[in-house]
C-alpha cells in the first residue's frame, strides 16, 4: 500500500505541473530586472494560491525576492529554511527555441531543471505545513525564501540568505540532484566546493617593439610568469583547482605591452583551503620589475560533508519510511545558495529539487515521474527535522 504522502503528491501532480508550465514560460533572466521582477509577481501569485497568502516581496537594488513565513512566530520556534531562487541563465526568447514540452515523461524549456521544478516542489511541500495536511506548525515554523539573482552569484541576496538561515534547524535547498557514483540522476548533494575569484592586474611601461624595446617593461612577459606561478595554488590531491580564465594583455602589434591582467577561478572543499590559496595571492610579487596588484577573494565559502551529513542520514531515513531508494550522496564543483547557509554554520542538505540533467545547456530536461516523489520526500523531511 502506498504511503499517504506519495498518495497525496500522485494526486498534486497535475497542479504542479500546470505551475511548472506558467514558470517556464515566463522567462526570467538574472540580468533583466524587469524580467525578474515579472517573474517574482507570477511566483507570488502560485505561491498565494497554493499557500493560501502573499508573500513579502523584497527588492534590493532593483532584484527581487520572496518571502513566506510559515507557523510559529516565536524566536526560539525550531525551523527550516527551504531555499530556491526564480531567475535563470536563458536570454529573453529561448522559450521561442527551446519551447516547453512533456514529451515521454521528460519536460524541456528553459530553466526547468534549473530551477523552476524545484521551485514548484517547495511551493507545494509548504502548501502541506500551511493547511495542515503536511504536519501542524503551531510550534514549529518554515522560511521558504525565493532569490531573483543565484545565477549571478546572488549579490543582492546573499545577507538576506544567511540572515534567514541564521537559528534554523536545516536549510533544504531546492538546487536540482546530480548524478550518482554509478551515473544515475538523482543524488542529493552533501558537499559544494567553495569558489573564490581573483583578478592579477600588472603595470608595465610601453615602448616601441621595432626601435627601442629593451626601453619597455613588458607586462605580457610578467602575466606569463604570473599564471605560472597561480597554477602551483592548486592541490589536486585536496580536490583544490586554480584556474586562470579570462586574460588581457596588449595594444598594438608593434608596441612593448604596458598593462595586462588575467581572471583566476579557484573552487575549494574546504575552509581551509580557500584561506591557503588567498593567502598565496596576497604574497604575489614582480617577476620583471612590473607593479603587480590582487583583487577579488572568496565569493562563496564551501558546503563542507560536516554541514550536510546530519540531514542526508535523516533523509535517507525518512526516504526509507516512504518506501523510496536514495542514490548515493555526491560533492560537486558548483556552488550555489547553500554554500551561504553552510557558511554560517547551519546544516545545509542540497539538490532536493529536479532529477535530470542538462542545467544551462540546450538539452536540460527533468522527469515527469520523479516529481512527485521527491516532493513527499521533502515533506517528509521538514516534517522528521521540525519534530527534533
Amino acid at each position: 500500500m502506498s504511503h499517504p504522502l506519495l498518495t497525496w503528491a500522485d494526486a498534486a501532480l497535475p497542479e504542479m505541473l500546470d505551475d511548472l508550465e506558467h514558470l517556464i514560460r515566463c522567462e526570467s533572466p538574472s540580468a533583466d530586472l524587469t524580467a525578474v521582477a515579472r517573474s517574482a509577481d507570477l511566483v507570488s501569485a502560485i505561491g498565494q494560491r497554493r499557500l493560501g497568502f502573499a508573500p513579502e516581496r523584497l527588492v534590493i537594488d532593483g532584484v527581487t525576492h520572496l518571502r513566506w513565513r510559515l507557523g510559529s512566530p516565536a524566536p526560539d520556534a525550531p525551523r527550516v529554511l527551504l531555499l530556491a531562487h526564480h531567475d535563470t541563465v536563458w536570454p529573453i526568447g529561448s522559450i521561442e527555441t527551446h519551447p516547453y514540452s512533456i514529451q515521454d515523461g521528460v519536460i524541456r524549456g528553459p530553466g526547468c531543471f534549473d530551477m523552476q521544478t524545484g521551485l514548484v516542489m517547495g511551493i507545494h511541500a509548504a502548501a502541506t505545513f500551511a493547511d495542515g495536511r503536511g504536519g501542524q506548525l503551531s510550534n514549529a515554523a518554515i522560511t521558504l525564501l525565493v532569490t531573483g539573482d543565484e545565477e549571478i552569484g546572488s549579490p543582492t541576496s546573499r545577507a538576506l540568505i544567511e540572515q534567514e538561515a541564521r537559528g534554523c534547524v536545516a536549510t533544504l535547498v531546492l538546487e536540482a540532484a546530480g548524478d550518482g557514483p554509478d551515473g544515475r540522476p538523482g543524488a542529493l548533494k552533501i558537499g559544494r566546493k567553495g569558489v573564490s575569484n581573483y583578478r592579477v592586474d600588472i603595470i608595465g611601461r610601453a615602448a616601441h617593439a621595432g626601435t627601442e624595446p629593451e626601453k619597455g617593461l613588458n607586462a605580457t612577459v610578467e602575466l606569463a610568469h604570473q599564471i605560472g606561478v597561480v597554477l602551483g595554488f592548486a592541490d589536486p590531491e585536496a580536490g583544490t583547482s586554480v584556474v586562470p580564465t579570462v586574460a588581457h594583455s596588449g595594444t598594438t602589434t608593434n608596441t612593448v605591452p604596458a598593462r595586462a591582467s588575467f581572471m583566476v577561478d579557484v573552487r575549494a572543499h574546504t575552509v581551509a583551503e580557500q584561506a591557503r590559496v588567498d593567502e598565496a595571492f596576497a604574497r604575489l610579487t614582480s617577476h620583471t620589475g612590473a607593479t603587480v596588484t590582487v583583487s577579488g577573494g572568496v565569493n562563496r565559502p564551501p558546503l563542507e560533508t560536516s554541514a550536510a551529513e546530519g540531514v542526508w542520514q535523516r533523509a535517507r531515513a525518512v526516504s526509507k519510511d516512504l518506501g523510496l531508494e536514495l542514490a548515493d550522496a555526491i560533492v560537486v564543483g558548483g556552488a550555489s545558495d547553500g554554500n551561504f547557509t553552510a557558511g554560517v554554520g547551519v546544516p545545509t542538505l542540497d539538490g532536493l529539487g529536479a532529477v535530470g540533467g542538462g542545467a544551462h545547456a540546450d538539452h536540460e530536461h527533468a522527469y515527469v515521474d520523479e516529481i512527485a516523489p521527491r516532493t513527499a520526500l521533502l515533506v517528509a523531511l521538514l516534517r522528521d527535522l521540525l519534530a527534533g
